[in-house]
């Protein structure tokens, strides 16, 4: 009868260590990002955890004009100032289909920046993980948090922050 037991409890372990989905590989604690200004000075940083449906960006800012900004998580790991123009464009997963949202847009967010130039808020990404997956915003090399001059839609606004999200090792 022990053996029987232990030899169904085995099976059962082994079957749920075999049906994992990808987002079982997520990073447990948080990833810090440092966010830089075009003149290469820091910002605040972007703490990313893994959340029920997404992303959880936890956002410590200073020093940014204030107001309402825009972020997105784009393309590249890449933030050479001025411009950010190498974090490339939105992320983008394939496959992705969410009507007219890229999986790196951030929907019904401003970030509001105090006269202060500061904010401390959260927020979810919805269509990225912290995984292996294809929408892990550690693909390709990783991916950028890009904060825009002003909030909105339309004509892309300015680039004024970036931050490198890359795979902590």
């Amino acid at each position: 009868m022990k053996t029987l037991v232990c030899s169904a409890l085995f099976l059962l372990a082994s079957s749920a260590a075999f049906s994992q989905d990808p987002h079982s590989h997520a990073v447990s604690k948080p990833v810090a990002v440092n966010l830089v200004n075009s003149q290469g000075q820091s910002v605040g940083t972007a703490y990313l955890s893994p959340a029920p449906t997404g992303v959880k960006i936890t956002l410590d800012i200073k020093n940014l004009p204030p107001g309402a900004h825009s972020i997105h998580i784009h393309q590249h790991a890449l933030c050479e100032p001025p411009d950010f123009k190498s974090a490339g464009a939105h992320f983008e997963a394939p496959g992705h289909s969410r009507g007219d949202h890229p999986a790196g847009d951030i929907p019904d967010f401003s970030l509001i920046v105090s006269p202060d130039g500061t904010a401390h808020v959260n927020t979810i990404a919805p269509y990225v993980t912290l995984g292996s997956d294809d929408h892990s915003v550690f693909s390709n090399g990783g991916t950028a948090i890009i904060v825009h001059a002003v909030a909105g839609g339309g004509a892309a606004p300015a680039r004024i922050a970036c931050g490198a999200i890359t795979k902590p090792n």
